[in-house]
C-alpha cells in the first residue's frame, strides 16, 4: 500500500467522529457536511506538515475547529434569519417522545456556555481525552476537566433531572455511635 492510500484511508476512518464534532458546532446536517469536507481538503493539502507519530485525530479537530470559527466570523457580518424565525417555521413538531427528549437536550446545549458546550462535545460524545481536547482547545487539562465537570451540572439542571450523588454531593462524615 502506498503511503498517500495509507493517508487516505486513516482520514476516511476519521470522518463519522469529524462529523459528529462539525454537527455540535454547526447544529446543522449540511454546514456540518461543508465543515468535514472543508476540513478533508485542508488536511490532504497540508498533510506534508502533518508530522508521523502525532495524534492525528486532534490534528484533525483542531483543523476542523479553526475552520468553523473562521467561517463563523465570517457569518457574522451577514444578515439571515437573525430570530430564527423563518428556520423554526421549517420543522415539523415531533411525533415520538424520543424526538422531544432530543429536541430538548439541544436546546439545553445550545444554552450552554460555548467553551462548556465544545469541552463537554469532545470528551462526552466525541470520545476525546481530556488531554486531546485540551490541546485541541488550547489550554490546560485542569481547565478541559472543569469545563466538561460545569457542564453537565448545568446540563442536568438543564434537562431538569435530578443530580447524581457523586456529582454535586457534599463531603459526608460518618458518625459513629
Amino acid at each position: 500500500m502506498t503511503a498517500s492510500a495509507e493517508w487516505r484511508d486513516l482520514i476516511v476512518a476519521m470522518i463519522p467522529t469529524l462529523r459528529a464534532f462539525a454537527w455540535s458546532l454547526c447544529r446543522n446536517g449540511a454546514e456540518a457536511d461543508d465543515l468535514v469536507q472543508d476540513t478533508l481538503a485542508k488536511a490532504w493539502a497540508a498533510r506534508d506538515r502533518f508530522a508521523p507519530g502525532t495524534n492525528l485525530r486532534a490534528w484533525l479537530f483542531t483543523i476542523l475547529r479553526n475552520t468553523y470559527y473562521t467561517s463563523a466570523a465570517r457569518r457574522r457580518r451577514e444578515v439571515a434569519d437573525p430570530d430564527g424565525a423563518y428556520a423554526a417555521s421549517l420543522r415539523t413538531p415531533p411525533n415520538q417522545e424520543w424526538s422531544v427528549a432530543v429536541r430538548a437536550l439541544r436546546q439545553a446545549l445550545d444554552r450552554l456556555q460555548p467553551d462548556y458546550r465544545e469541552a463537554l462535545v469532545l470528551v462526552g460524545a466525541a470520545g476525546l481525552s481530556y488531554e486531546e481536547t485540551a490541546e485541541i482547545c488550547g489550554c490546560a487539562v485542569g481547565t478541559i476537566k472543569s469545563r466538561v465537570n460545569r457542564a453537565r451540572i448545568r446540563l442536568l439542571k438543564e434537562m431538569e433531572a435530578d443530580e447524581p450523588a457523586d456529582v454535586m454531593a457534599e463531603p459526608q462524615t460518618l458518625e459513629r455511635g
